[in-house]
């Protein structure tokens, strides 16, 4: 039986002795803590001229949690908010376990956010349908549960699809996305709904929840997030782009190993069909 993710993670703290622990005394003193900006041109196929050059602010996996302090999540947004993005995405995960002690400052560490076509979120698993969502709200986040909503960006049509973690199937999601007629960018939280999202012929999907891997080991890898079919970074399925964000915060160990984690500023460029 394939290991889990969380049992993955788990057992790599677990083993603890020689070089693993040198490595993870670092990804839990050091790398979690070093927030990177990433600077991605993202193509994506079929983009409307006036959408070319968009830059998108996507932060997400925020977890805060008694491991994920308060201050991390400040120096995010105010990276964030010194890019000065176009439009900002905040792709779920916002506590760890659901945790309402952490919902309020979350949601208020992310109040300094905003842009010149709004602020949008999603769901993730580790999120609930109700206290989270009106935590964000109340700090001016748009929260899209199983909704779409449409923007007019230097002319052209977007439509913004967001579903929760547990809406899986194309049918649903294809509901869910209805009455689209310009430019979709669905926000999933899980990237395995790209298989849906090509199948749908959606051009461009966002997504966290894989964390990078959170550890990233010599030769093997991302062992704990091999089930993903994009890990972190863009990928491509038939005529649908893919990013995932390797997020910000760490879930069941509180550590990061050559994975450290990041803002990510998203400038939309024409693929080459």
């Amino acid at each position: 039986m394939a290991m889990t993710r969380r049992a993955v993670l788990r057992t790599f703290v677990a083993t603890g002795v020689g070089t693993v622990a040198g490595f993870g005394a670092y990804g839990y003193l050091d790398e979690r803590h070093r927030l990177t900006v990433l600077r991605e041109d993202v193509p994506v196929l079929g983009l409307p001229p006036a959408l070319a050059g968009l830059r998108v602010g996507f932060l997400t996996d925020i977890h805060r949690s008694r491991w994920v302090p308060h201050d991390d999540v400040v120096h995010a947004v105010a990276r964030l908010m010194d890019e000065r993005p176009d439009l900002i995405i905040l792709g779920g995960d916002y506590v760890t376990d659901r945790d309402r002690l952490y919902m309020e400052p979350s949601a208020e560490a992310l109040r300094p956010l905003s842009a010149a076509h709004g602020v949008y979120g999603i769901l993730g698993n580790h999120d609930d349908d109700h206290d989270m969502p009106a935590a964000l709200a109340a700090r001016g986040v748009q929260v899209l549960k199983d909704a779409r909503t449409r923007l007019t960006i230097n002319g052209q049509t977007v439509d913004l699809v967001g579903i929760r973690f547990w809406t899986k199937r194309a049918s649903d999601i294809a509901a869910i996305a209805h009455g689209a007629t310009g430019f979709v960018i669905l926000l999933a939280h899980d990237p395995r709904r790209l298989t849906e999202a090509a199948a749908l012929k959606v051009p461009l999907v966002l997504s966290g929840h894989t964390h990078g891997g959170q550890v990233v080991l010599p030769v093997a890898g991302a062992v704990a997030a091999l089930k993903f079919p994009v890990v972190a970074g863009i990928g491509r399925r038939d005529q649908t782009t893919m990013f995932v964000s390797r997020g910000l915060g760490t879930v069941y160990v509180p550590v990061r190993i050559n994975c450290p984690p990041e803002v990510a500023i998203l400038t939309l460029r024409p693929a080459a069909a």
